[in-house]
């Protein structure tokens, strides 16, 4: 078993986060592939969406970025989460503000227990059968749902628990005998922050028109889930409008919206100029 420092593999869900860590890989690594997970998600539309981010940025760079979709059997996930149990209502919020009271201290309901740690793992596995010596995942503990999962104390474990699996000793490690290594490029970053990190890499802010957020699986974006709330919240504090929001006003889909991000000025300053309706 032999693996490439040089080789990334990115756990991509088709979400603005993982849309975001795509592009960092792109540029951190000379070989990037993806892995994304269909676990029987309430939507679809983010799988159709991991499948565009892919191809807008290997036609953007000239890359191949190989690209599996790894199926897990709909009833695999236990829970009350609306994301994986039909019968359960998305908690929904009138605003970020309301969505922070409400929330609080406890975990959002949309946590699917075990799911990243299912993930990780199964990600790991095609991560070395691929050579790869990093595995990079968006997850983020600065976003304020409050799932364990997200957090680097959990992130260390995996990425222990994933050594010790493999027989790998940390103690022993060099250039050419690489641990394998989980990167979370955004575990410490507001939501703005990581919009202002994609700004600033080669295609990665134009790719999130491509990604989808919504856990209604709604597009245009216009629905109050955490998710959705939280992205808006993001962009609106970035001073940059969403570009997924954007192309669904060129759609037609959608009226601009009147947030201080959709300003002329801040259109700009997304490189949205004076004739971006036709563009």
């Amino acid at each position: 078993m032999k693996l490439d420092s040089g080789h990334a593999m990115v756990v991509l869900s088709g979400g603005q986060d993982s849309t975001t860590c795509l592009g960092w890989a792109l540029q951190t690594f000379g070989l990037v592939s993806c892995v994304t997970f269909d676990y029987g998600q309430r939507h679809r539309r983010e799988l159709d969406a991991a499948c565009e981010v892919v191809d807008f940025f290997a036609k953007q760079t000239g890359r191949f970025i190989e690209h599996d979709v790894v199926e897990i059997s709909a009833n695999a996930f236990a829970g009350t989460s609306p994301l994986t149990n039909n019968a359960e209502e998305l908690e929904t919020y009138a605003n970020h503000d309301e969505m922070e009271a409400i929330i609080g201290d406890r975990v959002e309901k949309t946590f699917v227990p075990m799911r990243n740690a299912v993930f990780l793992m199964l990600a790991a596995n095609r991560a070395v059968c691929a050579g790869a010596a990093t595995l990079v995942t968006g997850v983020c503990q600065a976003d304020n749902a409050n799932y364990p999962d997200c957090r680097q104390s959990f992130v260390v474990s995996a990425e222990r628990t994933i050594n010790e699996a493999l027989g790998i000793d940390l103690w022993t490690t060099s250039f050419d005998n690489p641990p394998f290594r989980i990167s979370t490029p955004l575990m410490n970053l507001s939501k703005a922050e990581s919009i202002m990190l994609a700004r600033g890499l080669p295609h990665t802010y134009e790719a999130l028109a491509y990604s989808h957020t919504a856990y209604d699986g709604s597009y245009p974006p216009t629905g109050k889930d955490h998710a959705s709330v939280l992205r808006a919240h993001g962009f609106e504090q970035a001073g940059l409008p969403d570009p997924l929001v954007m192309r669904a006003v060129r759609d037609g889909l959608m009226p601009l919206p009147e947030t201080s991000n959709y300003v002329e000025s801040a259109l700009a300053a997304g490189g949205y100029g004076p004739d971006w309706e036709t563009q």
